[in-house]
């Protein structure tokens, strides 16, 4: 049994609440304002409040900060109406345990979140967190700053709200998102992942809604779209700043009213879908510049998650570097100059740029030799030139996403044509083609990933000096939109 204050201004869902939770054994003190709050904490503790967000005298947050110094181990369950969920996550932030939505549509939800509570069930979600955390590859260590963010996502991963994950290119947001689905009661329905960017307009509202046999040239037999494939599931739109006008208009109905139409189709479809999305550019000013429908916005921005950059996570970079090596199962270890480098530099292009520096340095390493030095790291690590200790871009300004190809850029600018590159590549692959040991596929296709993001990169390069750096003509040229333009411009590293 457990003492439990509920504090309500709606009497009847304080009698409700009271009377379910007496039900089940427990001893319940109902209040209904602030005021009532500071008395009936006078001389007693309690193992659990529930505090409605809105109050006639104060509001939910005060009074959360007030019953953590009063009773810091009272567990707390913030009530709130869908147009407050924002402050509910707040509230979490500030150290609420959970939080409901009014009206009660689950009241066995609510009767397993309290039983959890009560059994102070810490050790069990911390457990859980850690397992899907590595079951989505996200890997940390001591930094708080992304535990504290894992946590808030479990919380609210079983939640039917959608939520829009902000930060820069490379930090991880599509592991959060695939984090955030398997925390749910989504997580035996299909998972898939969108990129809005990397497909023109009409593609990406096929894969989207699908289309009918007919709609467009292409188009020889109909199609299921990703919301219809993923209904009970988990869409994940990455890059959603760069979905197109007409694109955002039919997302939007979706979001409002769970309907959509295929490409060339006249049926409505029905859709039990939640999205995930995510940018490395800041919405709202897209939306200041009329490029991001500001409605569209408030349904994908319930809640808004901030994956923190590599270099806010010092002390995680080398349990990634070391992760990195126990998956390559190699007996490697660090010179101590390679650690200060390592910890020092700003990384830019965060975790997946760490990955590549990893398996860029795994590769080159000599048969026999066990110690990455700093030779073994690529040249914009070891420049003395280089800015280190919190150097590096922030929200909203777009970074190279792969070492790999800041490394071709760079001997370009310094004299390496394209012929020069392309023969280099061809070399590297055909040496891994005739080698007897088998690399792992990843690392194969991964290469000629590389080829494909340099080659566009100098084509469109090429295409801009044309049109002597005309966007909009060099689009024209190019067959693709200005969108479409511009994301490619930010992926292969233009400014």
């Amino acid at each position: 049994m457990a003492n439990i204050l509920i504090i309500d201004d709606e009497k009847e869902v304080g009698t409700f609440l009271a009377y379910l939770l007496q039900e089940r054994g427990h001893k319940v003190t109902v209040g209904y304002s602030g005021a009532d709050f500071e008395r009936l904490c006078e001389g007693r503790a309690y193992q659990l409040a529930m505090i409605d967000v809105k109050l006639p005298d104060t509001n939910g947050l005060d009074i959360l900060q007030k019953l953590g110094d009063k009773m810091p181990a009272c567990k707390t369950v913030i009530m709130t109406g869908y147009s407050t969920v924002k402050t509910a996550v707040e509230a979490i932030r500030l150290g609420a345990s959970d939080y409901v939505e009014k009206p009660f549509a689950d009241i066995e939800e609510i009767e397993q979140m309290i039983d959890h509570l009560l059994d102070n069930q810490v050790t069990k979600t911390e457990n859980d967190i850690l397992e899907l955390a590595q079951m989505s590859g996200i890997i940390f260590g001591e930094e708080a700053i992304l535990h504290r963010l894992l946590t808030l996502s479990y919380k609210i991963a079983s939640k039917s709200i959608n939520v829009l994950i902000q930060g820069e290119t490379g930090t991880g947001k599509e592991l959060l998102a695939h984090f955030i689905h398997l925390a749910s009661n989504r997580s035996e329905q299909p998972y898939i992942r969108i990129n809005c960017g990397a497909l023109a307009e009409t593609m990406l509202e096929s894969e989207l809604f699908g289309h009918e046999k007919g709609a467009f040239t292409s188009a020889v037999k109909e199609r299921r779209g990703v919301f219809e494939i993923a209904n009970k599931g988990t869409l994940f739109l990455d890059e959603i700043g760069e979905a197109s006008a007409a694109t955002q208009v039919k997302l939007l109905r979706v979001l409002e009213t769970g309907e959509y139409m295929r490409v060339g189709g006249e049926e409505v479809r029905k859709t039990n879908i939640r999205i995930i999305s995510a940018t490395n550019v800041d919405l709202r000013e897209e939306v200041k510049m009329k490029r991001f429908r500001e409605d569209l916005l408030y349904r994908l921005d319930v809640v808004t998650l901030q994956m923190p950059p590599l270099r806010e996570r010092k002390r995680d970079i080398m349990t990634i570097a070391h992760h990195m090596i126990r998956k390559a199962d190699l007996p490697m270890t660090f010179h101590e100059d390679t650690v200060e480098l390592l910890q020092t530099y700003a990384w830019p292009g965060n975790v997946r740029e760490l990955s590549n520096v990893m398996k860029r340095a795994l590769t080159i390493l000599g048969e026999g030799e066990t110690v990455i030095t700093p030779a073994d790291l690529p040249e914009q690590i070891t420049s003395p030139d280089i800015e280190r200790e919190g150097a590096g871009s922030r929200m909203g300004v777009v970074d190279n996403d792969a070492t790999d190809v800041r490394y071709y850029i760079k001997q370009s600018q310094s004299g390496q044509s394209f012929t020069e590159y392309t023969e280099a590549w061809q070399k590297k692959v055909n040496t891994i083609w005739e080698q007897d040991a088998i690399s792992p596929l990843e690392d194969v296709l991964e290469k000629v990933q590389a080829l494909e993001r340099f080659i566009g990169r100098a084509y469109i390069e090429k295409t801009l000096q044309h049109t002597m750096g005309n966007r909009k003509e060099a689009a024209a040229l190019l067959n693709i939109t200005d969108r479409r333009l511009r994301y490619l411009l930010k992926e292969k590293g233009q400014q």
